[in-house]
């Protein structure tokens, strides 16, 4: 086998926080390489050295067997080196093609940007992800998951001899992602190297031919995946046991607190069901099925065109975020970066915004005091790996800046909680102390939503599972109903009706 990138003895630190200890990591010709660990481990800042947007303090990079130092991300571009990120680095306000081409615009002898190729291009590399985008629709007007996908048909177009994909499935339906790693599979046979950063530990016995473990800045385990088991690789990511994966507890539902009849909104058509308090209310589907849709126009975020919502029996108006706030609900966003955090404010800031109502005083002054120690209990409670209460958001790793865009929304105390895509990004350790939230939340009386395109996650933890497709309610199953193939069906029978339609 041949190494296209070596790393030897790495090291890194901000200030006098160690972040990787002496790291060794080798990529393969033809071989996909698995970096697992859990948030806060070093995965982000391990590839943004190899990336050239950190210089490493100590060791060794070579490419291709000769030593490297990148100063820029440019050169590590240029040295075909590309890198899909896990939080989107798109420009809304650009056209797909312009994005997908930014900084390597193909010209003509006069300098002129040619257009035409452009589109060509475009067209071609998001054909190899079977998408049918056209390439000037402006970026922001996509869904999450197509952008997921412009993304990757970037990093494809530069053609590089290594590719560094970092949770490129998080905002993928089970279809798309299939359609990845029927590409990565090309990729391999091309003799590409590929890096696979993943919280779903299926993936990675699925499509990966190494693996390799950070864990606080230590790279504790590099080798085959077929020697080692999942049990195996998650006492090596957190360094103990973990057992049972979804720390489902029964529900013990009381009254009803939402109740939605005939609801219509943007992507909502004519839906109506009713949650309990104590209870985790589960929604499947595919991405545009209208789940997220639902959830803003719970919230306020989209205001309902007809239809009523009804918590605790008294009908409610909800025309915006701060309607559904002062009604006692709160919302995580599956987009914690564009929507659910202040990427440049700092970690106190973002965590009591949507409670300071409850540290303002009659003067209209902020009681810093209260605000501080609110924020420092929510810290504690959700582990969350920090330098300080005042920290910039935007230096967080992703799963921890998850836990914040969670712990945001039950500062306000809700009643109500709609999760969108909670355990994006989050790794199994994470994860388990999330669900294991949840289930404090549902014993606290909180009637929970969650949205979530990962099926074994809202079946192991959902009380009940509401099945949408095209807008609709398609299907609606109680826990030990449920199965894989039954809530399938029902996500496709709203495109059925759609098509025939």
């Amino acid at each position: 086998m041949t190494a296209l990138l070596e790393l030897e003895g790495v090291d890194k630190a901000f200030g006098t926080v160690r972040v990787l200890r002496g790291v060794d990591f080798t990529v393969q010709a033809g071989r996909v390489v698995a970096l697992a660990g859990e948030n806060g481990a070093g995965k982000s800042t391990l590839m943004k050295i190899i990336t050239g947007i950190y210089h490493r303090d100590a060791g060794e990079m070579r490419l291709r067997g000769k030593e490297v130092q990148f100063t820029t991300a440019r050169q590590s571009m240029d040295a075909g080196i590309a890198m899909i990120h896990q939080e989107l680095n798109l420009l809304p306000a650009l056209s797909v093609g312009e994005n997908i081409f930014l900084g390597r615009e193909p010209v003509d002898r006069m300098g002129r940007i040619r257009w035409s190729e452009i589109e060509r291009e475009t067209r071609h590399w998001l054909g190899t992800l079977q998408q049918q985008i056209d390439p000037w629709t402006e970026t922001g007007k996509l869904s999450i998951a197509q952008q997921q996908m412009v993304e990757i048909a970037r990093a494809l177009s530069m053609q590089a001899e290594i590719i560094i994909m970092d949770e490129p499935t998080d905002a993928l339906t089970d279809i798309e992602t299939q359609i990845l790693f029927d590409v990565v599979e090309k990729l391999r046979g091309e003799g590409k190297g590929l890096v696979f950063i993943s919280h779903r530990l299926g993936e990675i016995f699925r499509m990966c031919d190494d693996v390799a473990v950070l864990r606080d800045g230590n790279m504790v385990h590099q080798g085959p995946v077929s020697e080692i088991d999942e049990d195996g690789l998650i006492r090596h990511m957190v360094g103990r046991e973990l057992s049972d994966q979804y720390p489902y507890v029964p529900a013990e539902p009381a009254d009803i607190r939402l109740k939605v009849d005939h609801l219509v909104a943007p992507g909502v058509r004519d839906v109506s069901f009713e949650a309990r308090a104590g209870e985790v209310v589960g929604f499947a589907g595919l991405v545009g099925a209208g789940r997220t849709e639902l959830g803003k126009a719970i919230y306020g975020a989209n205001p309902a065109q007809s239809g009523s919502i009804e918590i605790d029996g008294q009908p409610t108006q909800l025309r915006s975020p701060r309607d559904g706030v002062s009604a006692g609900i709160g919302y995580v966003t599956e987009d914690r970066k564009l929507e659910g955090l202040i990427q440049a404010h700092g970690l106190r800031q973002n965590l009591s915004l949507s409670g300071l109502f409850r540290f303002t005083n009659t003067t209209g002054h902020i009681d810093k005091r209260a605000e501080r120690a609110e924020v420092t209990r929510y810290i504690n409670a959700f582990s969350v790996k920090t330098h300080g209460i005042d920290a910039v958001i935007s230096q967080l790793s992703g799963g921890n800046q998850q836990k914040v865009s969670i712990a945001k929304s039950l500062v306000a105390q809700p009643r109500i909680l709609i999760l969108d895509e909670p355990t994006r990004g989050v790794d199994v350790g994470a994860k388990r102390e999330i669900y294991q939230l949840i289930n404090e939340l549902k014993a606290e009386g909180l009637c929970i939503l969650l949205l979530s395109s990962d099926m074994p996650e809202l079946m192991g933890i959902s009380d009940r599972i509401l099945v949408m497709s095209n807008g609709l309610l398609t299907g609606s199953f109680a826990r030990d109903e449920a199965d894989q193939e039954a809530i399938m069906r029902c996500t496709v029978a709203g495109l059925e009706e759609a098509r025939v339609g």
